[in-house]
């Protein structure tokens, strides 16, 4: 069958946006969430979404934080998912950092409705995200880690420096004084199904990013298909730059 010149031109004309859209940005199609829930990730608690949460709010969206136990995996998920089931109807799943992990699990949940990962892990499922970040440079933050026993912490100056770099010293300083320990075997935990494969997903690439390699989080946001964006910012970009990370919720939540 011949094309007509009309329809020939209007296909040319898609695919030449769809060069100018980010990875994913066609495909996705979400009910309108009026549900969103945050996860932290390691070195924090869930203040540090203290900034996106009023946007949310002011957009009519009912936003929850998770408080991460950062214990072990199936703990973190579990405490995620209890707060899932309290939703009522279309849920957007946000997760920061280490908490993309748990993003990539509790994503399953009948009630959610995408994923938003902020320089996050993405892991597949049942894959070593140690060996996958291992075949990109190690970021500065990692030297940084410090133990007492089987408790983790980020120790001051690579948290002023590597992980909160964009933000000014005093504000930097104030999440360091709020920085909760994880336990070392909340790293030993392995993903058991990848949300990702089957929910529409956003990612937020920090091109700054000490903590996350930026290419790792490059080459996540490609495999799973997510529509992504950079944002010019260190691994806290939820709180320097809160207005960029809150729009690309509200898309997630198809309100975008």
């Amino acid at each position: 069958m011949q094309m007509n010149r009309r329809a020939f031109v209007g296909l040319a004309a898609v695919a030449a946006a769809s060069t100018l859209l980010p990875s994913g940005a066609i495909a996705q199609s979400v009910p309108k969430a009026k549900n969103v829930v945050l996860v932290h990730g390691l070195f924090a608690d869930g203040s540090c979404w203290s900034e996106v949460i009023p946007l949310l709010q002011a957009k009519g969206l009912n936003a929850t934080a998770v408080q991460n136990p950062l214990t072990t995996l199936p703990e973190a998920v579990a405490a995620a998912e209890r707060v899932l089931a309290r939703q009522d109807g279309p849920t957007v799943l946000v997760g920061h950092s280490f908490s993309g992990m748990i993003v990539t699990e509790a994503g399953v949940h009948r009630n959610v409705s995408a994923l938003v990962y902020v320089a996050a892990r993405a892991p597949d499922a049942g894959e070593d995200y140690t060996a996958l970040a291992k075949t990109y440079p190690t970021p500065p933050a990692t030297a940084g880690i410090v133990f007492d026993g089987d408790e983790g912490r980020l120790g001051e100056a690579a948290f002023l420096r590597d992980f909160a770099g964009d933000l000014p010293e005093a504000k930097a300083k104030v999440l360091y004084a709020v920085q909760q320990p994880f336990q070392k075997a909340l790293l030993a935990g392995k993903t058991t199904q990848a949300a990702w494969r089957s929910k529409p997903s956003w990612y937020a690439v920090s091109t700054e990013d000490r903590t996350i390699n930026p290419d790792l989080e490059r080459f996540m946001a490609k495999r799973m298909g997510a529509t992504t964006i950079e944002v010019k910012a260190s691994h806290l970009s939820l709180i320097s730059q809160p207005e960029t990370i809150a729009n690309l919720i509200l898309k997630a939540a198809g309100q975008g």
